[in-house]
């Protein structure tokens, strides 16, 4: 038995020997538990790890999740799944061993979070429940495909949630004018609004924009990076995708918003972020234009919707949109057709016209 007593504070500790990827032997020491029995679960669940014994705990198998896709992800792309695996997952599956998880439990847990209202009594959003879903899921496919887990129990389940957005909320042009009104008594937070609605960026990307990723020559400003907070630092990140990466070309009357701004700014310098703000800050101030104006109260990333919504009423073609926003397929912009069936309406008469040219001719 590889656990034994540290007389000197009364403590256990646990040598463990195991074959590391590379096929070499190893030694593995853990100290400090407090009884025989902690040493002795810590040197079980560490082998099941390392030989990928499917009788481990699910919260044991976490771990080695972490492990394996960590290295792989931006460091807030991690944090936002590791949250959700701390609070809406392991409290319901961590001690079951992932092996005897079934289909079943799954559909429980799913009701319980189908069931959940808050403080409010509201429940958890629809795109919400698609994330959770979804991760939990990946947990399991990742122990199929890489642990040979039999099968994905969460897929054979059942997803719960809509990743396609019908609650998307957005403003109009006449709701984002009133609310822009109200912005302007805050230069810094009437420009950091513009850039939103009218060029639909994302917010951390907004945060990020430096003077340099400005042309007004050529009426464009470049995407290449965004802002994050994490761990309580400011941190400069790539793009949230490849096609997130781009130039974005801005309205005539945006430039000249942006230059005025600009020369508002003393000794503003290139590599200077053009709106020093965090996300708490737009998210207040969102809170008082929205109040202000007397308009519906949306997400910051709502403005995004607003942007991609206003550009379909104009008539752009999903593929156009697409680019602009940086998404990474036509298929993200399409779920936002739903919000025009106006467009329905018209394209209807277009074609009764066209059927009475047609009868004309004939």
């Amino acid at each position: 038995m590889p656990v034994f007593k540290n007389e000197s504070n009364n403590t256990w500790y646990v040598m463990a020997r195991y074959v590391n990827w590379k096929g070499e032997r190893k030694q593995k020491c853990k100290r400090g538990f407090s009884t025989k029995r902690e040493a002795q679960e810590w040197e079980r669940t560490f082998q099941q790890q390392n030989s990928a014994d499917m009788d481990m705990s699910f919260e044991a198998f976490t771990q080695l999740y972490e492990k394996d896709i960590r290295p792989r992800l931006k460091e807030n792309t991690w944090l936002t799944k590791e949250h959700i695996i701390k609070t809406k997952i392991l409290p319901y599956f961590g001690k079951r061993n992932i092996s005897e998880i079934t289909t079943k439990d799954v559909i429980a847990w799913q009701n319980e979070l189908l069931a959940y209202r808050n403080e409010k009594r509201q429940p958890y959003s629809q795109t919400y429940l698609k994330t959770v879903h979804n991760q939990l899921s990946a947990i399991f496919n990742h122990a199929v495909k890489h642990y040979d887990l039999r099968s994905n129990p969460a897929a054979k389940a059942g997803s719960m949630g809509d990743k396609d957005g019908a609650n998307i909320n957005f403003w109009t042009k006449d709701e984002y004018k009133r609310f822009a009104e109200e912005m302007m008594d805050k230069p810094v937070s009437y420009y950091a609004f513009e850039m939103l609605y009218w060029c639909g960026i994302r917010e951390g990307e907004l945060l990020a924009l430096t003077a340099a990723d400005f042309d007004f020559n050529n009426s464009t400003v470049r995407i290449n990076k965004s802002y994050q907070r994490l761990h309580g630092e400011d941190v400069i990140t790539t793009p949230k995708t490849k096609k997130s990466n781009r130039v974005i070309k801005m309205p005539q009357f945006l430039c000249e918003e942006m230059q005025d701004y600009f020369s508002t700014i003393y000794g503003l310098k290139k590599k200077d972020r053009v709106f020093p703000l965090n996300k708490s800050y737009l998210h207040h101030e969102m809170d008082r234009g929205s109040k202000a104006a007397g308009v519906k109260r949306i997400r910051i990333h709502d403005l995004r919707h607003s942007h991609v919504s206003l550009l379909i009423d104009m008539g752009f073609t999903p593929v156009a949109i697409a680019d602009r926003l940086g998404h990474e397929s036509i298929e993200i912009t399409l779920r936002y057709a739903h919000l025009f069936p106006s467009r329905q309406t018209e394209m209807v008469q277009r074609l009764d016209q066209e059927r009475m040219d047609f009868k004309n001719v004939s």
